[in-house]
């Protein structure tokens, strides 16, 4: 990743942040901004719907801002006078289809102010199977934000949808992760090579990377978006992308094996920010076989 603009604020870029916002709980922009935060980047937090908490926990009410209204306040970001101060966006869950065209015009702007800025893409489009997007929105993420991101953090599934392809093992992944187009592709379920465990696969820079640990059975929600976060961190603040990946994978597993010792029905962040800052959990790192004769080999 190329350096970024640093914010007035301090040494670190800002970071616009554009997901769900629950107010109970730790997923979406509440994870995203809290890690951010407190690995020192200021964030612009943009909510795209509000829920009590997350649907897993059962029904709540769902409130979702007037297309126009909310197109008109990221306008109000991609003109506003501070943009320079901005090095990357992150994205996750949208409240409609349509919220899709004005955030790719901001990241468009965000980009022309600072060629160096990063564009990460967390398509939360559904999990394990289950879709829980329209149609129209997997499309407009596919089409239209793909093409602008540097980073994307699919799921299994969602490499599935994107790419319209199914997948049996991590050659397959890393197959459809190079197709997709984004520079880095980091796939959060990555099929385990440990028995009884899990991993994040990243495929870039020619190479594909498998970071593993224990597998943790009925985990709190929000590792996908604590992953993007603690990943696009580590990229903004000068780490290779092994580096990177092992010591966000390793932050992300810390604080869930503490969030579930303590019995939490959600992760933990506040209680163990320290752990996204210097993790001392252990994950099991190895380099898998790249594509012979891509077009970027």
């Amino acid at each position: 990743m190329t350096e970024t603009t640093s914010s007035a604020r301090g040494d670190k870029p800002a970071v616009i942040a554009i997901s769900s916002h629950v107010a109970r709980g730790t997923v979406g922009n509440r994870a995203v901004v809290l890690a951010l935060e407190s690995l020192g980047f200021p964030v612009w937090s943009v909510p795209t719907v509000m829920l009590p908490w997350h649907p897993g926990h059962g029904p709540g009410t769902r409130i979702a801002p007037a297309d126009g209204e909310f197109a008109a306040l990221v306008d109000d970001l991609a003109g506003a006078r501070w943009l320079p101060e901005v090095g990357a966006v992150i994205t996750g869950y949208f409240g409609t289809t349509e919220q899709i065209e004005p955030v790719a015009r901001l990241i468009e702007a965000v980009k022309r102010t600072n060629p160096g800025a990063v564009y990460l893409c967390d398509p939360i489009l559904g999990d394990g199977g289950r879709l829980y997007q329209p149609e129209a929105l997997v499309a407009a993420i596919r089409d239209r934000l793909l093409p602008l991101a540097d980073i994307v953090t699919p799921n299994r599934f969602e490499l599935e949808l994107l790419t319209g392809l199914e997948f049996s093992d991590n050659t397959h992944l890393i197959e459809a992760a190079v197709a997709l187009g984004p520079e880095s592709v980091l796939v959060t379920s990555a099929f385990p090579l440990l028995r009884g465990g899990t991993g994040n696969l990243l495929v870039a820079d020619y190479k594909a990377l498998l970071a593993e640990h224990r597998l943790i059975e009925r985990a709190p929600q929000g590792l996908g978006d604590l992953t993007g976060a603690v990943f696009l961190a580590r990229m903004l603040s000068g780490m290779a992308g092994e580096k990177a990946l092992q010591t966000a994978t390793a932050a992300v597993y810390e604080i869930l094996a503490r969030s579930t010792k303590r019995g939490a029905d959600e992760l933990t962040l506040e209680t163990d920010a320290e752990s996204l800052k210097h993790p001392m959990a252990m994950v099991q790192m190895r380099r898998l076989a790249y594509p012979s004769g891509d077009r970027r080999a």
